[in-house]
């Protein structure tokens, strides 16, 4: 299975502003530090915004953040809403999916997929291999990576 961009954009997104769920980021400075298009992250931040996973606060000093804490977000809810379709293969228009066995075989590989997704939030990922901040040049990053938790 091959997630979108539009997914991996979204999970960028939710982990950048993760590392520091209070704090507000503007799209700018998230698209710089991912060295990721503006115009592409605009669309997903509405649709995070829209869908519950960001707060967006206007004005002069305004940007985005996070709406609920990270260990109330949960990685396989943010893929079924961020992704499309789920198809691995297109059944729909094969002669003989009635009667193959590969279709069901296909369904259970998506749920276990799925599975694992859903026992993570957004805190545990974050918690994983420790801060990322360096890589992204951002102004708090530590000079070197946290050791594994």
């Amino acid at each position: 299975m091959r997630l979108t961009r539009y997914t991996d954009y979204a999970m960028r997104v939710l982990l950048y502003l993760g590392r520091q769920p209070d704090k507000l980021a503007s799209i700018a400075e998230v698209a710089r530090a991912y060295r990721i298009s503006q115009n592409h992250l605009m669309k997903v931040v509405n649709d995070l915004v829209n869908a519950g996973y960001l707060e967006s606060v206007r004005g002069r000093n305004g940007g985005i953040r996070l709406a609920r804490p990270p260990a109330e977000i949960n990685v396989g809810a943010l893929v079924r809403h961020t992704e499309d379709d789920f198809d691995l293969v297109n059944c729909g228009s094969c002669l003989i999916a009635p009667a193959c066995g590969l279709t069901s075989v296909l369904d259970e590989a998506l749920l276990a997929f799925l599975s694992v997704l859903d026992s993570y939030s957004l805190a545990d990922v974050l918690a994983r291999k420790g801060d990322f901040a360096y890589l992204l040049h951002v102004s708090d990053a530590v000079p070197f990576p946290l050791a594994e938790q």
